[in-house]
């Protein structure tokens, strides 16, 4: 389907850069680089190697709980596919209630609550790692939740099983690369991360300004159109690896 590998892929990446980006996630870069490995931030950049394996564990644990419910949001598309341009018209409208609630048009209790599962005391090892992966994954926080359910709800409307997975396998890279570039220069994220602070609020509405724009698309049936359109920009040799 044009839209899921033309447009989908592209913004499903983005998705999980911006979650990265979230306030909900990006101050507790430097907590959790140190919980996953078990190092001071200081050990951390010295046995960059032993970060990166840890950090690997972690990634591959959230990205086993995307993935599952990627298939599962397919699922459910699939089996509704009947009544897909109605799915497409609910679920493009519900994308812009996320991207709405990321602009601070209103605040709505389900999303606000907190979900995210937490780990006390992590396994030992890089098995511990990968639990904690799963754990982040299955809890969503208050930013990522608007996010990652845009994320499902467009899955859900637009993609077969196959392209599923992959959408969801796709935003977790983007969520995954900046956790993964974070642990092996810990210093250098640190003294990024106090220039970049003060500009998310503005990422934060940008994501929510992105999100309306692809609900809008979505049910109004222009996605599809705006997808067949830079289909026919894509080159050959590159769609055929799409």
């Amino acid at each position: 389907m044009a839209s899921a590998d033309t447009v989908g892929l592209p913004l499903a990446f983005v998705a999980g850069l911006l979650s990265f980006l979230s306030p909900c996630v990006l101050p507790l870069i430097p907590s959790y680089v140190s919980f996953i490995t078990g190092l001071s931030l200081e050990d951390a950049g010295q046995r960059r190697w032993v970060a990166l394996g840890h950090t690997l564990m972690f990634v591959l644990g959230f990205t086993i709980i995307f993935l599952l419910l990627g298939a599962s949001a397919t699922a459910l598309g699939s089996l509704l596919n009947y009544h897909r341009v109605w799915i497409e018209r609910i679920g493009g409208a519900l994308i812009v209630v996320f991207g709405l609630y990321l602009l601070g048009a209103f605040q709505w209790g389900v999303l606000a609550r907190e979900r995210r599962f937490t780990i006390q005391d992590k396994p030992v090892g890089y098995l511990g790692s990968a639990l904690v992966g799963l754990a982040f994954g299955a809890g969503w926080s208050p930013c990522i939740g608007p996010i990652l359910g845009a994320v499902l709800t467009y899955t859900s409307a637009t993609a077969t099983l196959g392209q599923g997975i992959v959408l969801l396998l796709v935003y977790s890279l983007g969520l995954g690369l900046p956790f993964l570039i974070a642990a092996v220069a810990i210093d250098r994220f640190l003294g990024w991360f106090q220039q970049y602070r003060r500009f998310i609020p503005v990422v934060t509405r940008f994501a929510g300004a992105v999100l309306v724009l692809v609900g809008v698309l979505l049910a109004t049936g222009y996605f599809s159109l705006l997808a067949g359109w830079l289909s026919g920009l894509t080159p050959a040799f590159l769609k055929s690896r799409l």
